[in-house]
């Protein structure tokens, strides 16, 4: 329910750094889609005094995060327009900000572990670093399709894709493991997807807007004119003469 709020968040920062322009649509589908995924996960848990003050300063930090990720991906001037620019730069300094968390929670009980580094089993370590590599893989995959998205679109569109993918997590959760889902989460789900389509339709509309064919004021313009006159070859005067002759034959 608090994550929900990161929306929220991204808005906020995208007007702030005027990326996005403040309209109605736009704040209606915001409020379509946190106050559904809100009322989707209404119950759902116990409240955590400490999680909740987490869960949303994550939010916050996310929203600054994606925000500054769109400035970063959509300033010319910075060369970053390519997601593997992007992760080339970027992915070392993630990598040294987790390194310590890591090393502090997890280190100590890694290399006392006998899956990989007190390993007996050749074959267990190997299906271990297969798991390892594979999720590279995948990682590296998510990582590139976010900034991708970022670039092509905006941050705000990146965080309701990831919304939708909170909602299909909830829906199996409700599937495989029996979880109950009241009218009134129904009714939250039912006003996420509707902003959702409502921001993918608006979407569409501006893109359809922009890629318009644009219409001619004048049959020809001068340049065009003066461009054809340039590229044309001698042996098409030529041509054209004859072309005449053959209409004028053809008229007498």
């Amino acid at each position: 329910m608090t994550k929900s709020s990161a929306v929220l968040f991204i808005l906020i920062f995208s007007l702030i750094f005027k990326l996005e322009e403040l309209r109605a649509a736009l704040v209606l589908v915001v409020l379509l889609i946190a106050g559904g995924l809100f009322m989707f996960t209404y119950k759902s848990t116990q409240f955590n005094g400490e999680g909740f003050a987490l869960v949303l300063g994550a939010s916050f930090i996310g929203g600054i995060r994606w925000t500054l990720t769109q400035i970063l991906l959509q300033k010319a001037e910075l060369g970053l327009q390519n997601p593997i620019d992007t992760m080339y730069h970027l992915q070392p300094l993630m990598f040294l900000g987790l390194f310590p968390l890591f090393a502090v929670f997890e280190g100590l009980h890694l290399s006392t572990s006998e899956k990989i580094f007190r390993f007996q089993d050749p074959g267990l370590l190997l299906g271990i670093l297969g798991s390892l590599f594979l999720g590279g893989i995948l990682a590296f995959g998510l990582g590139f399709s976010e900034f991708l998205l970022v670039s092509r679109t905006s941050s705000l569109t990146l965080s309701i894709a990831g919304i939708f993918k909170e909602v299909c997590t909830l829906l199996l959760a409700a599937h495989l493991l029996g979880d109950q889902i009241s009218l009134l989460n129904w009714l939250g789900f039912a006003l996420c997807l509707s902003g959702i389509s409502l921001h993918i339709t608006l979407k569409a509309l501006h893109s359809k807007g922009e890629s318009g064919p644009k219409p001619h004021k004048g049959p020809v313009s001068s340049s065009d004119l003066e461009l054809l006159l340039r590229n044309r070859e001698p042996g098409d005067e030529e041509d054209e003469d004859e072309g005449e002759k053959y209409f004028v034959a053809q008229g007498q």
